[in-house]
C-alpha cells in the first residue's frame, strides 16, 4: 500500500490581518511548530516524514518539485507520512513564510539512491 495523497486547500482563511512574526515551539511529545522562511528563493532538500505534517502558507509561495501545485497565502497543505518531496521556493519570490506543524522525524533522502542521509526531529531542534 502506497502513501496517501497530499491535500492542498487554497485560501482557508483571510490573511489580511496577519502580522510578520517568528516562532518555534518544541514539544517533548514528538512534535514541533515552526515558521519556515526563505528570502529570494531556495530549496529544502529531498525528504519525507515519519508522521503527518500540516502547513499553512502565510506569505509568498512554494511548492514541491514532485507535484504540480503552488501554495500561496492562505493555502493549507497536508503531507501524509512517507510521502517524499523537495520543497522549492522560486528565485523571484521576495519572501516565503509558512507555518509547519511537524510530528515525528523529518528524514533527508538521497536523490540518487533513496537512502536516508540524515534526520531532524523535535529533539534535534531543541
Amino acid at each position: 500500500m502506497g502513501a496517501l495523497s497530499d491535500i492542498v486547500i487554497p485560501s482557508i482563511f483571510n490573511l489580511a490581518d496577519w502580522a510578520d512574526a517568528t516562532a518555534e515551539e518544541e514539544d517533548p511529545r514528538g512534535y514541533y511548530v515552526n515558521l519556515l522562511k526563505f528570502k529570494g528563493g531556495g530549496i529544502l532538500g529531498r525528504h519525507r516524514h515519519s508522521s503527518p505534517v500540516h502547513a499553512v502558507t502565510l506569505k509568498g509561495s512554494w511548492g514541491y518539485r514532485e507535484h504540480g501545485w503552488q501554495a500561496r497565502p492562505g493555502t493549507y497543505v497536508f503531507e501524509p507520512p512517507g510521502e517524499t518531496h523537495t520543497l522549492i521556493v522560486d528565485d523571484d519570490c521576495e519572501e516565503m513564510v509558512a507555518l509547519f506543524h511537524v510530528t515525528g522525524s523529518l528524514l533527508y533522502v538521497s536523490e540518487e539512491t533513496g537512502e536516508v542521509t540524515g534526520f531532524d526531529d523535535v529533539f534535534s531542534k531543541l
